[in-house]
């Protein structure tokens, strides 16, 4: 039997190139406030959002909110389960990239 293709061990919910990049800024033990997520990566709110919403909904980002004086503040920080799938995800990439099988 042939050896499995490398792609599919790539996720779903990383493929797109912001959710990738969001996954990527955060590291593990790391909180990262919204706003400076937003500026590191060089998107709007809106999008910034719809990417927090789908990987939240993966179990990959925990989202805490509160307060810094009277402005309402959205803080992140990678789970376990969405460190293990980009280390997959970043492996299944490489393996493509390098043209061989694992």
């Amino acid at each position: 039997m042939a050896a499995r293709h490398p792609r599919h061990d790539l996720d779903d919910a990383l493929l797109t190139p912001l959710r990738f990049s969001v996954m990527a800024a955060l590291r593990p033990e790391v909180e990262i406030d919204f706003a400076t997520l937003r500026d590191l990566l060089e998107t709007g709110d809106s999008a910034l959002s719809k990417a927090i919403s789908i990987l939240s909904a993966a179990g990959y980002l925990a989202v805490r909110k509160g307060y810094v004086g009277n402005r309402p503040r959205t803080w992140l920080t990678a789970t376990a389960a969405g460190i293990v799938a980009m280390r997959i995800h970043v492996t299944a990439l490489q393996a493509i990239a390098a043209g061989l099988p694992r």
